[in-house]
């Protein structure tokens, strides 16, 4: 539980090394005091990381207080170093008369530190002599965590689905009904005629811990009985080597096979001396076991792709229609057992809060019954938590069975409030927090850390990806890795927890064609379980929300604190029943945010954009903040962002959706910064929700903002209309370690050659003004197009002009054509401004998946036959005035659109008056989504579209008549299973 501390530890290593190696002239007499910490420090993280990989049930109570304290430790040095950073340092770019004049300033201070470094050093020592004396023993972690087998845990996993009554008549799966009967058909299909279906398969169920994998794994293998001649159901530990671990589970499998089902006229076959076998004779014997035999075998939990290859190389292959069944958390175990083959791979899914209530019942109140109704509101705040996880709602349901109203309704409001610390202390809930814990405790140990960070964010709160992965780099929780950049590492730590189904996709959210947000969410249990380990190791201070009145953090020092809101700064009475219920469960510190020690607080994040008034009053005690996060927070004044301009250490700062007016010139001092984010925010959850828009009340950023020499995100969007940027200063092109710059406007051509020099951008959203008058718009286009011919590492390009909208229309995106060597590795363009052809160019872009254009008065015919070409393009965005008046849009049969699956045709009046789509064409399309507004339009052929699933109307209702008309006859003459579905939003309706 310690990887907070440890990743903190490896953090300092490498940052300590720097300091010895870069300023180790600076720093004079500190110099050595610091080379030693660094080597203490190597030794504590080596410790921590050896605790973060034990069997956490083998680490007993002197080890685990060992181990608190020497990351206690590992923190106060990283601060202490930081403090030198912050106070001592010779800042970039002083001069030599600067750099000596605050050398002898800062003797005293120099001193201080060399002294606090002595100390904790001999603290460090201390605790270590201190538990040699008292004889605790390394023995406990060196113990890797094993796959504890919980055996009551899966027991019940494997029971969550049936309801209480065995015996009843409706002894089925509940909310599984469908999918075992499904499953079953498809595992038992064997037709004569077919070879493939002779052939050996392997069926994978893949999904989070608790959703009953297993449970419909062994009720599958109860319903195919009757069609296999040998069954056997064997289950994998997560620490599983090819080794002794293989050789018993091949025994375990003889033992079942060797039996022949019951009632059966067959003798069991003689196994001899099995025990005396090794993993050659047992699989030799397990072949003749099988031969000329129809054989089903479940392989339970599976957890690594090498502990599948182990078992599957010893497995006969058979042309009798034999099938292997593998359960697994893991989605790309899921595909190696299955050959990536999705007809292969079945992927659980939550129970319907119909199910879950169904299932809840029946185990609190048995079959038949219902809740009370003075019970009920508990009841859906619980099944709320659930989430549809039927071990947690067995679980929970199982405890509170006992308490039946009205003596037994405090009961059930305690549980409801606090879930969290019921599962660490109620014995009925152990076996559901042993089941969800393996999930976390099976992560490598650098994932941990960063799956730890979650408990930061609110319950169901909705984490874009994006703000996620750019904070774990300024935590420093992701390692550098030659060959990859940190922001790549970071992906695939996402990847890889999204494989595990520890955190679920959640809504993409889309940001005013800026591009697409993707998000994320943790399950509510699997939250409950990460924020019980970050208190326990200091690794986040809660406050607010579900923790309002029991202001969740330990006596230690505050290192990462997350306000939730709901905050009442002035509360100081400790006599509440939620105080005291805080303080039997050893949570200290309550009484409100205005008694805070926050000098150490590396990390300030709030949600409430109502409850941060008193705590931001104190900004300027934040000294070490390395991450502050204050999206949507609203009254920040000079006075505020005065402070924010004085934290030197600070690596993420994010304004979105504040209501700032001004940027303060001091922003240029945080030479440490990564990400700056001052973007608006517009949040939509469909393509015709309404959106919630909260922007800055910015119009520019200072020119300063080019000393930021380590800046690599800067995100901004100014006030009210779209046609706002960052005006490009002189000097840009200082700021090398840019990759992602939005949204930026060039008037100078020396700016826009500058922007060239930029080899590390990535995503580039940049717009011409040709608003302004007195500015040399060919010569500035003339450069730009020579300045894109450099960037080979672009991904992602937004181009335009302001001013494409007023007439009369300047062709300046004709720039395009100069562009001699294009970014090819492009997976997303965007052309906003008026161009008289597509550049030839185009067609080279091999990795384009989504395109956007508006404003452009192509003709149809050139725009649609280079586009119909591209190999990979996927999304297609037709904003305004794509296409020259009088002109129809015309998707032709011969132009293929080999992988387009999303097609938006955006508000544009009146042209083009008719959407025609031919027979042939677009085979591949899914979604169409049409804004017609106010416009009299027409769509043509759309039942030529073959493979639509689904459509998005948008406008007045007798303008969306006839469209709509036509997708419901569409639908009358398709299969049920093949229906379209239809979304309306009525424009002129409120």
């Amino acid at each position: 539980m310690m990887e907070g501390a440890g990743a903190a530890a490896q953090s300092l290593v490498i940052n300590v090394g720097q300091l010895v190696g870069e300023e180790f002239r600076q720093l004079r007499g500190v110099g050595g005091e610091v080379a030693r910490l660094r080597s203490e420090l190597g030794t504590i993280n080596a410790l921590l990381r050896m605790q973060s990989e034990a069997d956490e049930d083998g680490v007993d109570h002197f080890v685990r207080e060992w181990m608190m304290q020497l990351r206690e430790v590992a923190y106060d040095s990283q601060d202490c170093v930081d403090l030198y950073l912050f106070r001592v340092r010779s800042r970039q770019g002083d001069r030599c008369f600067v750099r000596w004049k605050r050398l002898l300033g800062t003797l005293r201070a120099r001193r201080r530190l060399a002294g606090d470094i002595r100390d904790l050093r001999a603290l460090a020592s201390a605790i270590n002599e201190q538990h040699a004396r008292y004889g605790v023993s390394l023995e406990p972690l060196r113990r890797t965590a094993a796959a504890s087998d919980p055996a009551q845990a899966v027991a019940a996993s494997a029971r969550a689905l049936r309801p209480a009554h065995q015996h009843h008549p409706s002894n089925q799966f509940v909310g599984n009904r469908v999918q075992a009967t499904y499953l079953a058909n498809k595992v038992k299909a064997l037709k004569s005629d077919d070879e493939n279906d002779k052939q050996l398969k392997v069926f994978s169920i893949v999904g989070f811990g608790g959703l009953g994998k297993t449970t419909l794994a062994v009720e599958l293998c109860r319903q195919l009985e009757t069609e296999f001649q040998r069954q056997a159901q064997v289950s994998v530990s997560q620490t599983f080597s090819g080794g002794k671990d293989l050789q018993g589970l091949l025994k375990r499998l003889l033992l079942q096979i060797a039996l022949p089902k019951q009632g059966s006229s067959e003798q069991a076959d003689p196994l001899g001396n099995i025990d005396t076998m090794d993993v050659g004779q047992l699989e030799n014997k397990l072949k003749e076991s099988l031969e000329n035999r129809r054989y089903l075998i479940l392989i339970d939990d599976v957890w690594s792709i090498s502990a599948w290859d182990a078992i599957r190389s010893k497995l006969p292959s058979s042309n009798y229609g034999s099938r292997i069944i593998v359960t697994t958390r893991i989605d790309t175990v899921a595909k190696a057992c299955s050959d990536a083959n999705e007809d292969y791979i079945h992927r659980m899914k939550k129970l319907s809060d119909e199910d879950s209530e169904q299932l809840f019942v029946s185990k609190a109140f048995g079959f038949g019954n219902t809740c009370p109704k003075d019970l009920e509101a508990a009841m859906r705040s619980i099944l709320k938590k659930c989430g549809g996880l039927p071990l947690a709602i067995v679980s929970i349901a199982s405890l509170l069975a006992s308490y039946k109203p009205p003596e037994g309704k405090r009961m059930w409001e305690t549980v409801q409030k606090s879930i969290g610390s019921q599962m660490e202390t109620n014995p009925t809930l152990e076996g559901m927090r042993q089941i969800l814990t393996l999930s976390y405790n099976n992560l490598p140990h650098h994932l941990k850390a960063c799956m730890m960070y979650l408990s930061i964010f609110p319950e169901d709160y909705i984490i874009v990806k994006d703000r996620l992965l750019k904070r774990w780099i300024a935590e420093g929780l992701v390692a550098e890795k030659r060959g990859l950049t940190q922001m790549e590492l970071a992906e695939g730590y996402f990847n890889e927890l999204m494989s595990r189904g520890i955190i679920d996709r959640a809504t993409v959210l889309v940001t005013l064609r800026e591009g697409r947000e993707e998000g994320c969410r943790v399950h509510d249990m699997m939250l409950e379980i990460l924020v019980s380990k970050s208190l326990e190791a200091n690794f986040v201070s809660l406050i607010g929300g579900q923790y309002d009145g029991t202001m969740s953090y330990s006596a230690n020092t505050i290192r990462r604190l997350s306000i939730h809101g709901g905050v009442d700064a002035h509360m100081e009475d400790g006599s509440s029943s939620a105080t005291v219920a805080a303080r039997r469960r050893g949570v200290t510190g309550i009484g409100g945010v205005t008694g805070m020690i926050v000098q150490h607080v590396r990390s300030l994040t709030i949600f409430d954009p109502e409850a941060h008034n008193k705590l931001l009053s104190r900004l300027d005690e934040f000294a070490l903040l390395r991450v502050l996060d204050l999206e949507g927070c609203k009254g920040l004044g000079r006075k505020h962002l005065s402070c924010i301009s004085r934290m030197y250490l600070l690596r993420f700062l994010s304004l979105k959706s504040t209501d700032i007016k001004e940027m303060p010139l001091r922003i240029g001092d945080l030479e440490h910064l990564q990400t700056l984010d001052a973007l608006l925010r517009t949040v939509t959850k469909g393509p015709f929700s309404t959106s919630d828009v909260r922007q800055t009340n910015l119009n520019d950023l200072p020119k300063t903002v080019k000393k930021l020499e380590k800046l690599e995100h800067l995100l901004f969007s100014g006030k009210g209309e779209s046609w706002t940027g960052w005006m490009l200063p002189q000097g840009i092109n200082k700021m090398k370690a840019l990759r992602q710059v939005n949204k930026a406007v060039i008037h100078d051509h020396a700016v826009a050659e500058e922007i060239g020099e930029l080899d590390q951008l990535q995503e580039l959203a940049i717009y011409v003004d040709t608003r302004e008058t007195g500015i040399d718009q060919e010569k500035v286009a003339e450069k730009l197009a020579c300045s894109l011919s450099k960037m080979y590492s672009l991904r992602w390009l937004d181009m335009g002009n302001f001013g494409c909208d007023r007439w009369p229309f300047i062709p300046i995106m004709d720039f395009l054509h100069q562009v001699e060597s294009p970014p090819r590795l492009l997976r997303y363009l965007k052309i906003c401004g008026c161009i008289n052809k597509l550049p030839d160019w185009l067609q080279s872009l091999t990795d384009l998946v989504e395109f956007d254009i508006g404003w452009t008065y192509l003709n149809g015919v050139q725009l649609f036959s280079v586009l119909c070409k591209l190999p990979s393009l996927q999304k297609l965005y037709l904003g305004p005035y794509f296409i020259r008046k009088g002109e129809d849009m015309v998707a032709r049969s011969n132009q293929s659109f080999p992988e387009l699956k999303e097609l938006t045709l955006g508000y544009s009046p009146e042209v083009p008056p008719v959407y025609i789509f031919e027979e042939g064409s677009m085979p591949k399309l899914e979604t169409l989504a049409v804004y017609i507004g106010d416009q009299p339009k027409q769509i043509v052929g759309i039942q030529h579209l073959t493979n639509l699933k689904e459509v998005h109307f948008d406008g007045w209702r007798d303008k969306l008549k006839h469209a709509v008309e036509q997708v419901e006859q569409l639908n009358k003459k398709r299969d049920v299973s093949e229906q379209i579905t239809v979304r309306v939003k009525y424009a002129d309706t409120n």
